[in-house]
């Protein structure tokens, strides 16, 4: 049985991803789009919003910094009336505790995590409107793989994911039995501007396309949690289940870290 209501028509919907001027976010709007739904498109590119807007009439293009708490309360004004909310935005640089950059640490819980806090408070209030109106409205907080346990190289970004994760779980229990879907994204590795930072070899890398193909699949199978590439991410769920002792030397092995 599903845990949400799944969502396989899209006609009409009036959906906000936010995160959208490349990457997993853009590929999500442009398949919602295709499939009839009122899209509006966040991130703090303009031009790249424009862009976006020029080529799929009838979506609207919202320029937005979630760092700014003010500026995503207006934005949410600004956007209307919402059935779906998709939070794709999110910062990475590798790092390693030996080369530890406070700044970067800091814009990170910043991007993907304080910047998550100020959707939320504005948006849950209008998803509960929508639910006592009768729709089906519904949340989807991009997480990752990298969120479910202590990567290498992943010292900044890690612990952010981890948060969304436990975070979406918690809106879960609160938020769906008054009517609000809530589901987590955790990719595996994407073909995006930020893991072309990634100095190693990607294990399953993925199109943006592909990423939204999987998660729209989840969407429609009314999932909590989605993760992908399956052939990838089974292995890291598997892992989640090891002792430290076991986990810490395995990791080792395989990374060489």
């Amino acid at each position: 049985m599903p845990l949400n209501l799944p969502i396989t028509d899209w006609q009409g919907r009036r959906v906000w991803i936010i995160g959208a001027s490349s990457g997993i976010g853009r590929a999500v709007a442009e398949a919602l789009h295709a499939r009839g739904a009122h899209v509006i498109v966040s991130a703090r590119q303009q031009a790249a919003l424009q862009a976006f807007a020029q080529q799929h009439p009838g979506s609207q293009a919202l320029a937005l910094d979630v760092t700014d708490r003010q500026a995503v309360a207006r934005e949410v004004l600004a956007a209307g009336p919402l059935d779906f909310v998709c939070y794709c935005a999110g910062h990475y640089q590798p790092m390693r505790a030996d080369a530890l950059d406070l700044d970067e640490l800091l814009r990170h819980q910043q991007v993907n995590l304080t910047g998550a806090l100020h959707v939320l408070a504005a948006v849950v209030p209008a998803l509960l409107r929508a639910a006592h109106e009768g729709r089906s409205p519904h949340l989807s907080l991009v997480a990752s793989v990298a969120g479910l346990r202590g990567l290498p190289q992943s010292l900044a970004y890690g612990p952010t994911k981890a948060a969304l994760i436990n975070l979406a779980e918690t809106l879960f229990l609160d938020l769906r039995p008054q009517g609000v879907g809530v589901s987590v994204i955790n990719p595996g590795f994407v073909d995006t501007p930020l893991t072309a930072q990634n100095e190693f070899r990607m294990p399953a890398l993925l199109t943006p396309q592909q990423a939204a193909d999987a998660m729209l699949r989840g969407w429609a199978r009314g999932a909590f949690a989605t993760h992908f590439p399956w052939r990838f991410t089974a292995w890291l769920q598997l892992l989640r289940l090891l002792p430290y002792r076991w986990y810490f030397a395995l990791v080792h092995r395989l990374t060489g870290l």
